[in-house]
C-alpha cells in the first residue's frame, strides 16, 4: 500500500503526528487508524467475494484489476487473439488507398489499384513513386491556357 513512501517520508508524518496529537494520544490514535485500515480492507474482501458469488460459476477465475483499462487491454494484446477486432480497425486508418483515388479523380485518371499494406512491406525501398500506381502530388501540373476553363459544377456553387 505505501511502497512508495521513503525513509524521510516516515520521518515527517512521526514528527507531524508528534506536534499534532502529542506523545500521550499518538499511540491511540495509530490503533485507531490501523483498525479502521482493517476494517476497510475486510469490507473491501467481502465485497469482492459477495460479487464473485453472485456473478456464478463461470466468472471464478474473474480479477477486479482485470477492470483497470490498461490491464485489460494488455491482457487482451498478450492473449493474441483478436477478438476486439484490431486489425480491422488498424485497417481502416490506412489512408492511402482513400488519398490515391481522391488523386486519381482530380488528375482525371482510372483509379488504380492500391497494393495492402504487406506487399508494400516486400517491395524494395528503392523504388520509385510512380512505379506503385500512386500519383506524385509534388510535381507541378502544367498551367492550363488563359481561355482554358475549368469545368463548371452548378451544385458547388
Amino acid at each position: 500500500m505505501f511502497n512508495d513512501i521513503g525513509v524521510m517520508e516516515l520521518l515527517t508524518l512521526a514528527i507531524m503526528g508528534m506536534l499534532i496529537f502529542g506523545p500521550d494520544k499518538l499511540p491511540k490514535v495509530i490503533q485507531d487508524a490501523s483498525r479502521f485500515i482493517r476494517k476497510v480492507r475486510e469490507f473491501s474482501e467481502s465485497a469482492k467475494e459477495d460479487i464473485r458469488a453472485e456473478l456464478g460459476p463461470e466468472f471464478k477465475d474473474f480479477e477486479f484489476e482485470d477492470l483497470n483499462p490498461k490491464t485489460f487491454v494488455r491482457k487482451q494484446l498478450a492473449a493474441g487473439g483478436d477478438e476486439l477486432g484490431l486489425k480491422e480497425i488498424r485497417d481502416s486508418f490506412d489512408l492511402r488507398k482513400d488519398l490515391s483515388e481522391v488523386a486519381d479523380t482530380v488528375n482525371g485518371r482510372e483509379p488504380a489499384a492500391v497494393e495492402s499494406a504487406d506487399a508494400r512491406s516486400d517491395a524494395p525501398s528503392g523504388s520509385a513513386a510512380g512505379s506503385t500506381g500512386t500519383p506524385d502530388l509534388l510535381k507541378k501540373r502544367p498551367q492550363p491556357a488563359k481561355d482554358d476553363y475549368p469545368p463548371f459544377d452548378a451544385d458547388a456553387t
